[in-house]
């Protein structure tokens, strides 16, 4: 059975930019998203340009028990994921009683649910195979809490350590895990939340850290930037309080109330 890296948010950003690397290194890609006509495309394209496989899934990751219909359909279609990519993901921002509470709701099913049911599914699978690899999209503030953006930030750390703790127990199942934790990127996501600040990653960036991470077996990869050293090494070296109130300043600019 051929071997397939599964990518979710795979339309566009840094979802697309790890479908296109994954292509081009000749991995068989299953494309997953709402956006059915843009994955279809890219499907095409992949295929003739690369030579590859690439199947397309449409869904909504942030609906409820989503993971199952998505796990369902991979097995139907009899393809076996050696790589998994959790890139779906989005942002609220803004006062917390103030965000749309169901909005919210999603965003937690996505960001952490969704990536955690999609991870139990296939990681057996890993197992049973013994290899694959898991590679979550965190963030730079998985580090650091990130007010204004509360529940953003609390899935991205929930990321973060989520995967180093399933990377230590699976350490000799030949599975490796990576938390991607990348600054600000320019992206589609930073249209709806706003950007913070300038000179922001770009996809590519990030996914060449991934791809240099996986090579030096890190279980938590950073792209450069300043923005991304400050934010993984300021726990470390100065109180929480401060470390909170740095972050709410930068924060609070951007989408506090004016």
């Amino acid at each position: 059975m051929e071997s397939y890296t599964l990518i979710t948010g795979a339309s566009s950003g840094i979802g697309r930019e790890f479908a296109k690397s994954f292509a081009e290194k000749g991995h068989n890609i299953i494309l997953v998203a709402r956006s059915g006509d843009r994955l279809k495309e890219m499907a095409r394209d992949y295929s003739e340009k690369y030579n590859v496989k690439a199947e397309v899934i449409i869904l909504d990751l942030s609906l409820e028990h989503i993971a199952d219909v998505l796990y369902d359909e991979v097995k139907k279609r009899g393809l076996a994921v050696d790589t998994l990519v959790n890139n779906a993901g989005f942002a609220t921002t803004g006062l917390f009683h103030k965000i749309d509470c169901v909005r919210q709701h999603e965003e937690m099913l996505l960001n952490v649910v969704t990536m955690t049911e999609l991870t139990y599914k296939f990681i057996g699978d890993m197992c049973s195979n013994g290899c694959g690899t898991i590679i979550n999209l965190g963030s730079c503030v998985s580090f650091t809490p990130f007010p204004y953006s509360a529940v953003y930030s609390a899935t991205k750390a929930y990321i973060l350590s989520f995967s180093e703790s399933i990377s230590y127990e699976y350490r000799d199942k030949g599975i490796r895990v990576i938390a991607l934790c990348p600054s600000p990127t320019q992206t589609h996501f930073f249209d709806k939340c706003g950007n913070v600040i300038d000179n922001m990653r770009t996809p590519a960036n990030v996914v060449g850290t991934a791809f240099k991470a996986l090579k030096k077996s890190k279980r938590v990869a950073c792209p450069d930037g300043a923005v991304s050293r400050l934010q993984s090494f300021l726990p470390r070296f100065v109180s929480r309080r401060l470390t909170l109130n740095i972050a709410g300043k930068i924060s609070e600019k951007a989408w506090g109330e004016k």
